[in-house]
């Protein structure tokens, strides 16, 4: 019987010795490398005070009621921009005026006459809401629009500072640091002006107009 334990302690020993011997020849594994947390990035901010400039194209029509006249209105639009916005959540609300030199304008035939509608500069003041999607911005917007309405012919002619409403929307993006670039559209309505000189009997001329324009904005 002491023989069997003996023998039995001897093989348990010898294969404890095996075991250690296998476990000593294992490679041993490579301390993992720690791993670097990605830098944090805050959300962009819309909130602030900025300025820029725009430019564009337009066109629209021009109405002359006492000969039944319409035609069509296009020409350029440049000028500055000055805003600011508050930013709460991902909603953005802001206030924004412009003025643009304007070169839109348009001629036909009234009562044989050669008749012409100009609009030589275009101001809005509008209210602009926003939903920030980090760094880029689609809105909404509207508000006044004031500029002057060019009624002519060679019996004579009428320019009367109108003002009247705009509404539209656009998208804006923060490109580099402070700079933004946005694209919106606008559609401008003067209303009516008086030319009594422009043909006999006198005559109202309507002034409306669809502006698309892109800008860049500085943010201070």
């Amino acid at each position: 019987m002491k023989r069997v334990i003996l023998a039995g302690v001897s093989a348990l020993a010898v294969m404890t010795m095996m075991s250690a011997a296998n476990a000593a020849d294992l490679p041993r594994r490579h301390a993992q490398m720690p791993v670097k947390a990605p830098e944090y990035v805050a959300p962009y901010n819309w909130t602030g005070l900025y300025a820029g400039i725009n430019g564009g194209g337009a066109w629209g029509r021009s109405s002359w009621s006492a000969t039944s006249t319409d035609f069509d209105t296009s020409g350029g639009v440049v000028g500055g921009t000055l805003g600011y916005n508050w930013q709460t959540g991902p909603a953005v609300f802001g206030v924004e005026g412009d003025v643009d030199w304007s070169g839109i304008k348009g001629s036909g035939t009234c009562a044989g006459l050669s008749c012409e509608t100009k609009n030589d500069w275009l101001g809005t003041f509008r209210g602009r809401i926003g939903y920030a999607f980090n760094r880029v911005m689609p809105y909404v917007t509207g508000g006044l629009a004031v500029g002057n309405v060019k009624a002519s012919t060679s019996l004579g002619s009428n320019d009367e500072t109108r003002a009247g409403w705009t509404l539209g929307g656009g998208i804006e993006a923060n490109i580099i640091g402070p700079w933004s670039a946005k694209v919106e559209y606008l559609y401008a309505d003067l209303g009516k002006t008086t030319c009594s000189a422009c043909v006999a009997g006198g005559t109202d001329v309507d002034f409306h107009t669809n502006i698309v324009r892109a800008g860049v904005n500085y943010r201070f």
